[in-house]
């Protein structure tokens, strides 16, 4: 009995492995371990009974959690995008736009993919969706099996950590930090990891062509009259978008100074980014529009075609994201503009039905369901593990190793990386998060930069052979029989489920590599948030002195400025006059006056 009292953590932790191994659902497993533990627990003494009642409390701050109701509304959103074919129109324009170049097919897919992750959120959604769309078009144009099948898979898991990402509002709400917080921080790293799968697919098709053709003459349908692709007013449209946003962004804390009326130095790279695209993209849509209502044939049908296909998804993503990065909105607030956007653009289109609303509004329950169960389930599993000291062993079985903070993040991420070949990014946040969070804290370790660091880490889960969900998406809409192309006529091999898995395995590297930088370049994600200002205590310590030291001088007066007059001893001495009693001495001052009266400036 006393070796369980005294080890009860570590045998409530294995307990919940033996759950999950049983095949019980997480949500489930997690609440059944923690209530079995904690009766066991009460009824050895190694809990007070008196614990259990807090859980309903717990229960209900779930309930009343304002930032979990950003995950329905950016669900909502991406489906109602994707579903309005909103997926499909962009890769056939950038499939059209890229088709050109070797491995254009491939690229058009990453930067979709990013492109979708920016609006969906959803991995599901997006891997679906592109493989429905695009996988029969590079299979028919001679496209190597494993290529395609890695590129459609990992550009759909950018939904991780491109904002706004479910996993970061998760993340955000387990460790205690803003969510807006977690956009900054992953907005660059996002677009970098999608640089580098970019750069892959560039090598590959230089150094091995075979794997990633050109789409060939005839399937390049968007052309002129003369037969050119039309990429010459494109060209000079996006240049002067281009231009105008980059002096936009060179600019952009002067137009600040002079919309606040106060000289501002610096603003922060993410919101300059956003801000700068944003006005780019605008005044692209702008001359678009232009140039159709008064007919004047400036541009071509490519140009119209890929400006009036990205520009709207691309302005609500801006608009969400600008408003949560200026600090207008909060991502609750976001996701419900997005979600309403989402459905003003299907209703623009024509493309809103009863139907579709139906089937997103219902899948949107049903994860956000997911979502809070499993939520349920962990903070049951938590109270109780709290209750006998979890954290406490957790902290020491992990500041112990040797290394400090370099050997902490190593073994976390091996540890992560181990684990979501068998749970996905919400078990991971909910289960393994909050066990870290406190040593990474006690550390010295930024909260924000580890939850962003193990966003990119926990993105590997969708991508791990033999479990990873991204792969069973994509196996799900492969071909798995032999078939014949309704374009070419031409008998097509099936893909199989090897290829997908090595296929997986390049893009797993590069996102293991993204960890890496992040850990070596930590300004990649805190260099995007407001730091506070630091004070030097030394120089405040001398101010301090100095201030006191005139404080002494005002308040005992030079004998040599004024001479003493005589007092009398008493009212009767005075001639009954009352005497006024001595001055009092001048109060103390804080520490904290004496900071604020530093910061505004010597007394006038």
């Amino acid at each position: 009995m006393e070796f369980l009292t005294h080890n009860f953590a570590p045998i409530m932790f294995m307990g919940l492995i033996v759950f999950l191994l049983f095949g019980f659902p997480v949500a489930f497993s997690l609440g059944a371990c923690g209530l079995f533990f904690g009766f066991i627990g009460v009824e050895v003494g190694a809990l007070p009974e008196s614990l259990l009642q807090a859980l309903p409390l717990r229960l209900f701050g779930i309930m009343q959690n304002d930032t979990l109701l950003a995950i329905p509304f950016f669900t909502l959103m991406g489906l109602i995008l994707e579903r309005s074919g909103m997926a499909e129109d962009l890769l056939d324009t950038v499939g059209q736009l890229f088709g050109p170049v070797r491995g254009g097919l491939a690229l058009a897919v990453i930067l979709v993919g990013a492109l979708l992750a920016a609006t969906t959120g959803v991995v599901a959604a997006s891997v679906i969706s592109m493989g429905l769309i695009s996988l029969p078009i590079m299979l028919r144009y001679g496209y190597d099996r494993r290529l395609a099948a890695g590129a459609i898979a990992a550009s759909g898991t950018l939904a991780q950590i491109i904002p706004p990402s479910l996993v970061l509002i998760v993340l955000a709400d387990q460790l205690g930090r803003s969510v807006g917080d977690m956009y900054k921080g992953a907005f660059i790293p996002g677009f970098v990891l999608t640089g580098l799968y970019v750069v892959y697919v560039m090598a590959v098709a230089l150094f091995k062509p075979h794997m990633a053709p050109a789409l060939p003459l005839e399937a390049r349908t968007y052309r002129e009259a003369d037969g050119s692709p039309g990429l010459r007013s494109l060209l000079v449209l996006t240049v002067i978008s281009t231009t105008a946003a980059v002096s936009l962004g060179v600019n952009y804390p002067a137009v600040v100074s002079w919309f606040r009326g106060e000289t501002v130095a610096t603003m922060p790279t993410d919101e300059t980014i956003v801000v700068a695209m944003g006005a780019g993209v605008l005044l692209a849509f702008v001359i678009a529009m232009i140039n159709k209502l008064l007919g004047l044939g400036l541009l071509s049908r490519m140009a119209e075609r890929v400006t009036f296909v990205l520009i709207p998804p691309l302005m609500l993503i801006f608009l969400v994201l600008g408003t949560i990065f200026l600090g207008v909105a909060t991502p609750t607030e976001g996701g419900a503009m997005g979600a309403l956007g989402a459905i003003v653009m299907a209703v623009v289109r024509g493309r809103l039905s009863w139907s579709l609303l139906r089937q997103a509004l219902n899948t949107t329950t049903k994860l956000s369901s997911f979502v809070l169960f499993i939520l349920v389930g962990a903070t049951i599993f938590g109270l109780v593990f709290q209750g006998v000291d979890g954290p406490i062993w957790v902290e020491h079985l992990l500041t112990g190793l040797p290394g400090g903070q370099l050997g902490f993040l190593i073994v976390v991420n091996v540890l992560i990386f181990v684990l979501a070949f068998f749970l996905d990014f919400f078990e991971l946040s909910f289960i393994v998060v909050p066990l870290l969070a406190p040593v990474a804290q006690k550390l010295g370790i930024d909260l924000v930069w580890f939850g962003v660091l193990l966003a990119v880490n926990m993105q590997t889960s969708f991508m791990h052979p033999p479990f990873g969900f991204a792969l069973f998406y994509l196996r799900s809409v492969a071909p798995d029989k032999a078939y014949t192309d309704r374009i070419t006529r031409r008998q097509i091999a099936p893909v199989t489920t090897m290829q997908i898995y090595w296929g997986a395995v390049p893009f797993v590297l590069i996102q293991i590599v993204m960890v890496g930088l992040i850990i070596a370049f930590p300004t990649l994600v805190s260099g995007n948030l407001e730091k506070a200002p630091v004070q030097d205590m030394d120089k405040v310590r001398q101010q301090m002195e100095r201030m006191l030291n005139q404080q002494e001088k005002l308040a005992v007066p030079d004998p040599a400025a004024a001479p003493a007059q005589p007092q009398p001893d008493s009212a009767s001495e005075a001639g009954g006059v009352p005497v006024p009693e001595p001055a009092a001495e001048a109060p103390a001052v804080s520490d904290e006056e004496l900071l604020k009266q530093l910061q505004q400036g010597p007394a006038k």
